[in-house]
């Protein structure tokens, strides 16, 4: 029985990425219909023969699945932008999370712009589901729905923030009860989620970190993630400050403790995992995490970029995926190009490894699509099938950062990336047009956005423990 819709075809696409669903991994077709009826995806194959309302010619067109972010912050991630990519706490290994990210302070008023913004991005590099991992602020429902994009929300809660100490150490002010209060919040944003009529809407269990939970409050959230039948999400060996805290509190590594606690399974995604016991930088010797998360099918979201950007890196792709876990990609924050990560993601594993063949270009993109929606316990996205959504991108093969094609999905993640992406359609809805975002606009909201970093800029002397400006802390890169 056919879905009442609007019938479209894409008529003869030069190049489709269709799901091979016998051996369970993308494939290329040529010159193919692609026929899709309201949310959902009717047939793939040569010369449709039933009705259609629309008829979309495919000549000189790659049809390919629309790409799952797995781990984003949507929420201030773009304000940070040229900011702090030069600096980091040398004392916590280089990195700028613990000592300067805090600084940015924005007010819940500018959020709409800056997550807008962020949206609009994504859309641009054909992402169709985006995880968002970030505050509550009034009106981010309705933008979220405005966007067109498929979303997964992940109120994160925590009981301890971190207190950096002049970029020396970082030490632990808890507060038990937020995280009990921010596991109910999280609960009725999943419910109210799934509840929301577009059916675009989703929701995640997410303790924020490894380290700033008790074992009670993740071990009752796992139970919950459980009984809402939800992915379960938290950010587990990002650094090595929480591998050392968690050696220090339990002498074992993050990912034997969450073993321990039993929290790891089919619906746990770890977001970065990458200092597991097996990495160069790890303290430990052993080489038993990437079988632990194997064991129990739990998938890392892989978030090359900001990482790259204080010098490290997973170890590596190409290994855990040899393991046998599943990889998923997010861009964590900017830039929000998920067709770059794709990018990043293959050189840093083939340069950690020192080998071309640490990672393929469709290992990279087959977490981008069908590793993202693994983790989020769905096999209707991120692949295209007969019966799965309707979201598709619609990659212009004659832009000219895609010339000469030979192989359409290279030039794509190697050379073009955005700028080569023409439509997407997200439940089969038109949400990019000849590279037209249709539902928000991104010009207005990055002009406003470059109003709220200044607002944010001024706000540092009095959030900074010594007082002192931006450019002090962080001074322009040629001054």
């Amino acid at each position: 029985m056919k879905e009442k819709g609007t019938t479209t075809v894409i008529r003869n696409a030069s190049w489709v990425i269709y799901w091979d669903a016998e051996k369970e991994t993308h494939r290329y077709g040529r010159n193919l219909d692609v026929v899709f009826q309201g949310k959902h995806i009717q047939y793939i194959g040569p010369a449709y023969k039933g009705e259609v309302d629309t008829e979309i010619s495919g000549t000189d067109l790659l049809v390919m699945p629309g790409l799952v972010n797995l781990h984003c912050h949507l929420y201030g991630g773009s304000v940070d932008k040229g900011i702090f990519d030069d600096i980091g706490a040398k004392a916590l290994y280089g990195h700028a999370l613990y000592s300067y990210s805090s600084l940015l302070q924005m007010e819940d008023e500018e959020a709409p712009d800056s997550v807008e913004g962020a949206l609009c991005e994504l859309l641009r590099s054909g992402v169709t589901t985006v995880v968002d991992i970030s505050r509550s602020f009034p009106g981010k429902w309705d933008l979220l729905l405005r966007s067109g994009l498929r979303v997964y929300i992940a109120e994160s809660f925590r009981q301890a923030r971190w207190v950096d100490v002049e970029g020396r150490e970082v030490r632990y002010e808890w507060n038990e009860k937020a995280g009990w209060e921010g596991l109910e919040k999280a609960i009725q944003t999943v419910q109210q989620a799934r509840s929301h009529p577009s059916g675009r809407l989703g929701g995640i269990i997410m303790p924020a970190q490894v380290d700033t939970c008790k074992p009670d409050l993740f071990q009752e959230a796992f139970r919950q993630a459980v009984a809402l039948n939800v992915p379960f999400h938290t950010h587990g060996a990002q650094t090595l400050i929480e591998v050392h805290e968690i050696l220090r509190r339990h002498g074992i590594s993050p990912i034997q403790w969450l073993e321990e606690l039993g929290v790891l399974s089919e619906r746990t995604t770890l977001g970065h995992g990458i200092f597991l016991d097996h990495h160069p930088w790890s303290p430990l010797r052993s080489q038993e995490d990437m079988y632990r998360l194997a064991a129990h099918n739990v998938s890392v979201a892989h978030c090359p970029t900001v990482f790259a950007r204080t010098g490290m890196s997973l170890h590596t792709f190409g290994k855990y995926r040899k393991a046998g876990i599943n990889l998923g990609i997010g861009t964590d924050s900017y830039p929000y190009n998920m067709l770059e990560e794709i990018r990043n993601a293959i050189y840093l594993a083939r340069v950690s490894a020192g080998s071309v063949f640490d990672t393929s270009t469709k290992d990279a993109f087959f977490a981008a699509t069908v590793g993202g929606a693994r983790a989020l316990l769905r096999n209707d996205i991120g692949r295209l099938a007969p019966g799965c959504k309707a979201d598709l991108v619609l990659v212009d093969l004659h832009h000219p950062s895609m010339l000469p094609v030979h192989d359409p999905l290279r030039s794509l993640v190697f050379v073009a990336a955005e700028r080569a992406v023409r439509d997407v359609y997200i439940d089969g809805e038109i949400v990019v047009k000849n590279g037209t975002i249709q539902t928000m606009d991104w010009e207005q909201s990055k002009k406003r956005e470059q109003q709220a970093q200044e607002q944010v800029i001024k706000r540092v002397p009095f959030v900074d423990p010594k007082g002192r400006s931006l450019n002090t802390i962080a001074p322009l890169s040629l001054d």
